[in-house]
This record gives structure tokens, C-alpha cells and sequence, in this order.
């Protein structure tokens, strides 16, 4: 994005602490279905958490309980030692920003932003001067008196996040404000969002089923799945060590390779896997195989590390990277993605070719067999 972000802007802008959050046994239904099962959570004051989940999986849910528009069947919800679960929406004092953007047509753009400013019915100066500053700080200050069906989709994520924060909550939900938006312009307003956030500290929780979006924006990411989380953690540790088959199956590629478990060892094949971490006391478990954590290796080599031998089956090429298939001896397909450098290519194996793969030990991740 030309110019990036105001930074005066922001520092006129960052007047009002954040406020943390307490889920406590929170409970949704809806007839049978149970959109969410007794939730639990704690958001630190200023924090970035994104709730990460597939389609139904209760993470919409769970903001709208956030933001008043739904009501939990039971529970407790905290916006700092105050609790909000019978407020009403408009007395919350949270911003929000929509997937559909929800702006009004008939408003400029100017117009849009200073609603929420007059619903609290500030004076005519005080609203003028915030709408400057929310829009400068989102780079629209030219733009205020621009239509609405005059911008491009990331300008019109840009009004909505300016009217968000306009009257400086606390607390900001967005529920997948960037899913309208091509891959360039969303990956870039991702950074965008997240230097936002540094920079205003409110505490904020993001929607998405998009888990590279999750990965690159959170300080923390909460997987939900039925109705329930899965695992809370930091990006990177989410993706490193994942703690079940669902989190290492949705958050990036993964194959499984069944592993048997007994005194404390892993066995694929008759080998002892080396592990990051010892094996838990599941006696059936799976090894997780990401393809970037592959690596070929020449007959001699591969000491240390975890060997699986294969076939080629077909290589593609993906511009930055290229992807092998390769079957092992067992039937089982797995990938294993290398980067386009030269030294890489002049070496990619033909289809029908075996070969050796590695994996490190601290690559070697477990998790359990789950049920169904």
C-alpha cells in the first residue's frame, strides 16, 4: 500500500486503554445443534487474537456473543471486571468490523465514518476532527466526500476499519474483513492490520477460516472446531507442535504416517523415530509430514535423521517452489516441497526415480489418533 499508515494520525488516535477479555463456560444452541460447547478463554489486554476454524465451527458465533448480537444460553463475559453478557450491543463499546463491510450507500465516505460519533451525539466540532484523524490514519483524508460505490473493495475495508475505531473502543471484533479481497491487496492489508494494531494497542479478536492469514496477524490464534477450542497458542508454536491430527491437518499442509508406540519410542517401519518431544502414552499415533520439512538425501547421507524411501511419482512446478509426490513403500502418498534455486533444480528427480527422504528431529512431530 503507497504511503502505509499515518503515524501522527496514530498518535493522536491512541487515547484509550484496551480492555481484557474473560470467556467463561460459554454455551450456544441452536435446537439440537450446539454452535458453542462451553467455551472458555482469556484475551490479554491489547492483545491480538484470532479465532481460526473451519465453516461452522462456532467462531462467528462466538463474536457475535462478543459483540451482543447473539445471546448465550449460558455463561459469563468479562470486558475488563464488568460484565456485559445481558448488555445490549450499542452499550458494549466495541468496534466492529464486518466481512460485508455493512456501509451505507448513501453516505460519503466522511458520513460513514462520523455514524457512530453522532449516535453518541458529540459535538458537530469534535466529530469533524475525529473523522480527520480516523481517516488520515487509514490514508482515505482525501477521500471523504467520495460515494461509497466509488472505491475499490480495499478502500472500502479501509472506511469500515475507520469507523470501527473512530470512537476510540476499547475493543475491536472483526469477522473476515479481508475475504472480499484478491490475494495481493489482502496479504498486504494484513500487515497493514497488524501494524494498526501495534500501534492503537486495543485489544482485538479476528475471525478467519484462512489459517496464513491467522499465522501472520495474531499473537495468539485459537483453533475452533464443533463448538469447542482445539488448541490455543502462538503462531508459531501452533504450527510447529500441533497437538492433534485437526490442528496439524488445517493449520498447513500435512500427510500422516500411522506410528506405533511402545516403551516410550516410536517405530515407522521397524525404525525408532527420533523425536522433538517423547511420544505421549497413545500406543497408535501419527507422524506429521510437512513438505517443506523434507529434504533429499544421498544414499551416504542422512545421519541423525528420520529416513523414509520412496518413488517419484510426478514433480510441479509452482514458480517459487516446486512440489514432488512420492509414494512409499506402504502405498501411501506424501509431498515434499523445495524451493526454485538453481542448485535445486539442477537436481529434481524424474518420475519413477527412488529416493530418499529426511526429516530432522526437531521436525518429527506425533500426535495422536483421534476419534471419530
Amino acid at each position: 500500500m503507497p504511503g502505509g499508515l499515518d503515524e501522527a494520525a496514530v498518535g493522536q488516535a491512541r487515547t484509550t486503554a484496551s480492555l481484557p477479555i474473560t470467556i467463561s463456560g460459554v454455551t450456544k444452541s441452536y435446537g439440537a445443534f450446539r454452535a458453542l460447547d462451553d467455551v472458555s478463554l482469556e484475551v490479554a489486554s491489547g492483545e491480538f487474537l484470532t479465532l481460526l476454524g473451519p465453516s461452522g465451527s462456532g467462531k462467528t458465533t462466538l463474536l457475535m456473543v462478543l459483540a451482543g448480537f447473539v445471546r448465550p444460553d449460558c455463561g459469563s463475559l468479562l470486558f475488563g471486571e464488568r460484565e456485559i453478557v445481558l448488555m445490549p450491543p450499542h452499550k458494549r463499546d466495541v468496534g466492529m468490523v464486518f466481512q460485508n463491510y455493512a456501509l451505507f450507500p448513501h453516505m460519503t465516505v466522511a458520513g460513514n465514518v462520523a455514524y457512530p460519533l453522532k449516535l453518541r451525539r458529540l459535538a458537530r466540532g469534535e466529530i469533524e476532527e475525529r473523522v480527520r484523524r480516523a481517516l488520515d490514519l487509514v490514508q482515505l483524508g482525501a477521500l471523504g466526500e467520495r460515494r461509497i460505490d466509488q472505491l475499490s473493495g480495499g478502500q472500502k475495508q479501509r472506511v469500515a476499519l475507520a469507523r470501527a475505531i473512530v470512537f476510540e473502543p476499547r475493543i475491536l471484533l472483526m469477522d473476515e474483513p479481508l475475504s472480499a479481497l484478491d490475494k495481493k491487496l489482502r496479504e498486504q492489508m494484513q500487515i497493514e492490520l497488524r501494524h494498526l494494531h501495534e500501534r492503537l494497542g486495543m485489544t482485538t479478536v479476528y475471525v478467519t477460516h484462512d489459517q496464513r492469514e491467522a499465522l501472520t496477524m495474531s499473537d495468539r490464534v485459537a483453533v475452533i472446531d464443533r463448538g469447542r477450542f482445539i488448541q490455543i497458542d502462538r503462531p508459531r508454536r501452533l504450527y510447529e507442535r500441533p497437538r492433534s491430527r485437526f490442528v496439524a491437518d488445517f493449520v498447513g499442509e500435512s500427510s500422516f504416517l500411522p506410528v506405533e508406540v511402545a516403551g516410550g519410542e516410536a517405530r515407522l517401519n521397524g525404525r525408532t523415530l527420533r523425536t522433538a518431544e517423547p511420544p505421549g502414552p497413545e500406543r497408535r499415533q501419527f507422524l506429521v509430514v510437512r513438505p517443506e520439512k523434507l529434504d533429499l538425501v544421498a544414499d551416504q547421507d542422512g545421519a541423525g535423521l528420520n529416513l523414509l524411501e520412496g518413488r517419484v511419482k510426478e514433480h510441479v512446478y509452482q514458480g517459487e517452489s516446486f512440489l514432488l509426490y512420492v509414494t512409499l513403500g506402504n502405498d501411501v502418498e506424501i509431498a515434499m516441497r523445495q524451493p526454485t534455486r538453481r542448485e535445486v533444480l539442477e537436481r529434481v528427480p524424474e518420475a519413477g526415480e527412488i529416493i530418499r527422504l529426511a526429516i530432522h528431529p526437531e521436525d518429527t512431530i506425533l500426535v495422536p489418533e483421534e476419534a471419530a
